[in-house]
């Protein structure tokens, strides 16, 4: 008899699985990422505020916004999702209603961080940190406010940038005493920063691989060779649709039409399948006035 496979991310950890999590920042792409077999998805709050507002990643976002982009997303996948919170939108409070809301909504992990408000993406310069009691007590509030075991915290600081790597270890330990399921330490800038990321603290680890970011991309391997658990990839969709974009737009101004373009194209057939159509034919079909 076949063992089934451990479905909650919860699970696949536990089980030792390696996870890797594409960035998902809109429908299409987290229908087509939902198909691949990843064991999560990740939905990166630089590409869903970019797809969903048109604006940079700098707290401009409310929890309105980002809560309605979980919930579409969870509607229509089934690989479990990692959902970026931000600082949570506000005090104790707001937290936890945050963590309710996204678990309510179908998100297997939240993503909490120890900016100040309004935040910035952690690949930007100019990033200021609370102080670590403010955010441990965030992470206990979170951890006591979720309806279930399965719905994980992560914890992230961003200390490495203004206050060092022994600061951002420290509050790292301090958040997983305080209740994180998964600790996040962002920008390391060498691979000597993050093997010593993996050598010196416990539990799953979530490394943030952003292709041109400040933290070198390595391979699964070496990730695991460090003692990571976990490795998102947020900005590689949206950078290779952007480039993809870019490419086609540009033929398109230039030669008044796609003709000679060398931008590959999905085929118009695969699109369909992948937004569904066939169930819409069925449906019409099956439903039909006349044969």
């Amino acid at each position: 008899m076949l063992t089934a496979r451990p479905t909650s991310l919860r699970a696949r950890l536990d089980a030792g699985e390696f996870i890797v999590a594409p960035g998902v920042f809109d429908m299409i792409s987290a229908r087509i990422a939902d198909t691949m077999g990843f064991q999560a998805l990740y939905m990166t709050g630089y590409g869903t505020v970019a797809s969903h507002l048109g604006l940079p990643d700098a707290g401009l976002a409310t929890f309105s916004d980002m809560l309605g982009r979980v919930e579409r997303i969870c509607s229509l996948t089934d690989t479990p999702l990692i959902a970026d919170a931000d600082t949570g939108y506000g005090g104790l409070l707001n937290v936890r209603h945050t963590v309710r809301a996204y678990e309510a909504a179908g998100a297997q992990a939240i993503q909490l961080e120890d900016q100040e408000f309004p935040k910035k993406c952690g690949h930007t310069p100019g990033r200021r940190v609370v102080a670590a009691a403010e955010m441990a007590r965030k992470i206990a509030v979170a951890a006591e406010s979720r309806r279930s075991d399965d719905f994980l915290i992560i914890a992230r600081t961003d200390a490495r940038a203004s206050l060092g790597l022994d600061e951002a270890l420290a509050r790292a330990e301090s958040y997983r005493r305080a209740g994180a399921d998964i600790l996040f330490v962002e920008a390391p800038e060498s691979e000597a920063e993050m093997a010593r990321i993996g050598a010196s603290l416990e539990g799953p680890l979530l490394a943030n691989l952003v292709e041109g970011g400040r933290t070198p991309i390595v391979s699964r391997e070496r990730l695991r060779e460090f003692g990571f658990a976990i490795a998102i990839h947020p900005a590689a969709g949206f950078l290779a649709a952007a480039a993809a974009l870019k490419g086609i737009y540009g033929g398109l101004r230039q030669r008044g039409s796609s003709l000679g373009s060398e931008v590959p194209l999905l085929p118009f057939t695969e699109m369909n399948q992948i937004m569904g159509f066939e169930d819409v034919w069925a449906f019409e079909q099956a439903h039909a006035d006349e044969p």
